[in-house]
Parts: structure tokens; C-alpha cells; sequence
């Protein structure tokens, strides 16, 4: 399995730009001459089910849900005051268009951080607004899983840690608008 990590049935793992997801069961299925085995995850937040192939979990960033550690690195992040923009718009929407996309969830807390710092200069066009609600849902929903505890605590603990470089935390309600 060319070095990819194995999952097991009732593995929590995030499938990138959808969430966590739980391995509900693996599979095989007879392609030609052969035979490909598959990951069955249900999306925690849509209930959407997604076929990954076992031969794809690394190109798709398909991973385990975050540890503490790592954890413990994003708040610190959050809270250090620095990110760097992309001057041009669209630049900067290419760059957090693939930081999204790589599924590692300290990239998306650097989206949200570039788009939050962004907002304080002006507003921000409709699709960067999806975007922060994007990354403002994958952060909270995977670290609440990680940590065990409920999404409220850990959109009170992000909003301290960007408190300390005067970045607001986005309400749901604001970006919905």
C-alpha cells in the first residue's frame, strides 16, 4: 500500500474540504484482472458517504483526525499576530484555494487567519466569505471530535487565542449574511 497509513473500521479521518468522517466499512471490488480495496466513510457533518480507494488515500489527504499536539500548535498560531497575504486577489484566493484543498487543518487555520486579518481592511467578496466559513467549520468541527467535547468550547477557545492579535473569531450568523 505504497506507505499509506491504515485505517480501520470506526476510524475517525478527515477527507479534506468535507470533515471528519468515520470509517463505516472497507471493501473490495474486482476491477478487470484486479482487485482494488476501498474505504467506506460516512461525512460526520452531511452524511454523505464517500468511496476512497485504498490506492488514493494519499493523493486525496485522506488522515487521521488531529492530535493535541497539533492541536496545541494551531492555537498557538491563531494567537502569534503572523500571516502573510498574497497582495493580488487573485493570488491570494489561488493560494487559499490550495491550502483548503491539502486537507492539513494547520493550512486552514492559516486561511482563516489570512482571510480574518483581510476583513479588517475591507470587506470580503462572497467567495472569500464562503471560504472563511469553510475553514472557520473545519476547524471547529475537527478539533471539538479531537478534543471529545462540544463545538461551543472550541469556538470560545479559538476566539481567546485570536483575541490576543485583536482578530475577532467569525459568527456563523455574520458569514451566513
Amino acid at each position: 500500500m505504497n506507505g499509506d497509513r491504515v485505517f480501520h473500521i470506526g476510524d475517525k479521518v478527515v477527507y479534506p474540504n468535507h470533515g471528519v468522517g468515520i470509517i463505516e466499512q472497507i471493501s473490495s471490488r474486482t476491477m478487470g484482472a484486479a482487485v482494488e480495496k476501498f474505504y467506506m466513510l460516512k461525512i460526520a457533518a452531511s452524511s454523505l458517504k464517500v468511496m476512497v480507494p485504498f490506492s488514493n488515500v494519499g493523493s486525496v489527504g485522506m488522515r487521521p483526525v488531529v492530535r493535541n499536539g497539533e492541536v496545541q500548535k494551531i492555537v498557538d498560531y491563531l494567537s502569534s499576530g503572523e500571516c502573510v497575504n498574497a497582495a493580488d486577489w487573485k493570488d491570494r484566493f489561488k493560494e487559499n484555494s490550495d491550502r483548503m484543498r491539502t486537507g492539513s487543518l494547520s493550512d486552514v487555520a492559516a486561511v482563516l487567519k489570512s482571510l480574518l486579518i483581510l476583513g479588517q481592511g475591507k470587506s470580503l467578496s462572497f467567495r472569500e466569505k464562503k471560504m472563511l466559513e469553510r475553514a472557520r467549520f473545519l476547524l471547529v468541527s475537527e478539533i471539538a471530535i479531537s478534543r471529545n467535547c462540544d463545538e461551543s468550547l472550541i469556538e470560545q477557545a479559538l476566539t481567546k487565542a485570536l483575541m490576543k492579535c485583536n482578530l475577532r473569531f467569525p459568527d456563523i450568523r455574520e458569514l451566513a449574511s
